[in-house]
């Protein structure tokens, strides 16, 4: 159905992140819309609200975190998301096959080997479950069992091997503290039901898309998702991309022109936007990004980093610009800035 160019598919992504104009919806239906924001940083997902919802206030999110309507869990790329509950009870099931994976290969594998890791996450259930800790602290008590093993290597299979959620007031806005964690079974009272791998596909699409297999395999950290968008083939359009790779879609997603004007935005720490897809160029030049592998804030002008942000100690934001920008894009951004820097303080 034709070729879309870098900038067509820009603006696309800027459209279904709800960084062309700001949403009229809840928190909740926007961490759903966008199938969780990442969330290392615990305030990132403020910002990342405030950049996309109108008139968002801290204390909606905070509620829904401590009213258990949302959970900051292990997810996507094994990295921490702040997620609806619903859909991490359905996201989870999916990332199990990368943690272990992890655990085989990653740096502790080797002080792991000989230990059954199932038995090792079962007796971890029961500590956390009885009395949420940090996993640092339940590794000190599984070394009574395991003495031969390090509590630092214990505790990290559990954050493998167990589906854990950080509890408030971890992540919380005005308030926040250490990652004490219990399973999300336990804090949310149902078990775990995969969601359909077309269910994922499809609203990865509809937020992030036009999208390549491998775009979506980026994203979640899935491997083999081309079968699955075989499966699809006949519900959605396909398009290329001007280095002839081919792109999914949902027939009726906003595909806006290249020259669609956009507003400045600022995006928080690791925002998904800059890490959800393979070629990541439709919205960060390959020589910056190593301003996301750093954790610095972005600023987006006319779709695209061309700058970083931080708050100083005494709440004000300073801008770092990497292009040179015209003066009315300046002010652009300088007021976008005071905007968040009075929300801040507010």
């Amino acid at each position: 159905m034709g070729t879309l160019s870098q900038d067509r598919l820009n603006r696309a992504l800027i459209e279904r992140q709800m960084l062309r104009e700001r949403a009229g919806k809840s928190a909740l239906a926007a961490i759903e819309h966008l199938v969780g924001i990442q969330a290392q940083e615990p305030k990132s997902p403020y910002v990342g609200l405030w950049t996309r919802i109108h008139d968002f206030q801290p204390r909606e999110l905070e509620d829904l975190l401590t009213h258990r309507e949302a959970v900051r869990i292990l997810l996507m790329r094994g990295t921490i998301h702040l997620v609806s509950a619903r859909d991490a009870l359905g996201l989870r099931p999916h990332t199990q096959l990368r943690l272990d994976r992890e655990l085989r290969s990653g740096p502790f594998a080797a002080r792991l080997r000989g230990l059954d890791l199932d038995e090792v996450a079962e007796a971890g259930r029961e500590i956390l479950d009885d009395t949420p800790q940090g996993t640092a602290d339940a590794g000190r008590r599984l070394r009574e069992r395991w003495p031969d093993r390090e509590h630092t290597v214990l505790g990290n299979a559990l954050r493998n091997k167990l589906a854990l959620v950080q509890l408030p007031p971890r992540g919380l806005w005005h308030r926040s503290g250490r990652a004490v964690c219990t399973t999300l079974e336990n804090w949310l009272g149902r078990p775990q039901q995969a969601m359909d791998k077309r269910e994922l596909v499809l609203r990865y699409l509809k937020a992030f898309g036009p999208a390549t297999v491998m775009d979506a395999q980026q994203w979640s950290g899935l491997t083999k998702l081309s079968a699955t968008f075989e499966e699809l083939r006949p519900e959605l359009v396909t398009f290329r991309t001007e280095g002839d790779k081919e792109l999914f879609d949902l027939p009726d997603a906003p595909r806006p022109d290249a020259d669609t004007p956009l507003p400045v935005r600022l995006l928080p720490e690791f925002d998904n936007v800059l890490l959800a897809h393979a070629d990541r160029r439709r919205v960060i030049a390959d020589d910056r990004l190593g301003v996301v592998i750093g954790g610095k804030p972005t600023v987006l002008v006319d779709g695209y980093v061309a700058a970083t942000w931080a708050v100083t100690k005494e709440r004000t934001i300073t801008v770092d610009h990497i292009d040179e920008l015209p003066p009315s894009r300046k002010k652009a951004v300088a007021e976008e800035c005071d905007r968040l820097q009075d929300w801040i303080r507010g």
